[in-house]
């Protein structure tokens, strides 16, 4: 029987481990960056005011230490898809959705590609205030624009700032939109090995 060639054909294209990228940002994020990772996830976490203020409440403590990154995925507070559901009854929450747009080929290897990344931050507009003139989505925005801007990360590039712009969905949720312009540098100029020829 005849197979089909194409089983046999390696597939080059840096498309195929973006999800290797996205792990590595929200690493950088949520578990790499402490203590500011455990900022960021107060201010998703903790609806309540004091959620920043507040560091000797066990209650706060035990709630942030069973939040790991694959838990913020799966309960919503991060999201990969642009999807905002509120269910009756459900604890208020702040989210992060993260999205990337806008692929080109990189200058020195057109394997890689270079891509705008967007991280939209939704707040409900009732727990916005954080008192002494802060607000969450803008604290959020602080926490993501320390750790990303000119930071460079394996497989990645360079993240450096593009923009940032006020988001209003509804009555309810609003927030702001922030978006980096990830380039490959000279780290990235290889790419990765192929599998041999044998490997099925």
């Amino acid at each position: 029987m005849k197979r089909d060639i194409i089983s046999y054909i390696p597939l080059k294209s840096s498309f195929l481990s973006f999800e290797k990228d996205i792990e590595t940002i929200l690493k950088a994020l949520f578990i790499q960056s402490q203590p500011h990772s455990d900022g960021l996830k107060r201010l998703l976490v903790l609806n309540t005011k004091d959620c920043l203020d507040n560091t000797t409440s066990e209650v706060y403590k035990q709630k942030l230490a069973e939040m790991t990154l694959p838990k913020l995925i799966q309960e919503g507070y991060i999201k990969l898809n642009p999807k905002i559901r509120m269910p009756e009854h459900e604890e208020v929450k702040a989210y992060i959705i993260m999205s990337c747009d806008n692929f080109t080929p990189n200058r020195d290897n057109s394997y890689y590609r270079d891509c705008t990344i967007t991280f939209d931050v939704i707040c409900h507009l009732d727990y916005w205030d954080l008192g002494d003139y802060r607000l969450r989505p803008l604290k959020i925005v602080g926490y993501l624009d320390g750790l990303l801007n000119n930071a460079k990360l394996s497989g990645i590039g360079e993240l450096n700032f593009l923009g940032c712009n006020e988001l209003i969905l509804n009555e309810d949720l609003a927030g702001y939109s922030l978006s980096y312009r990830a380039v490959h540098g000279n780290d990235d100029r290889l790419a990765p090995s192929e599998p041999d020829d044998d490997e099925e």
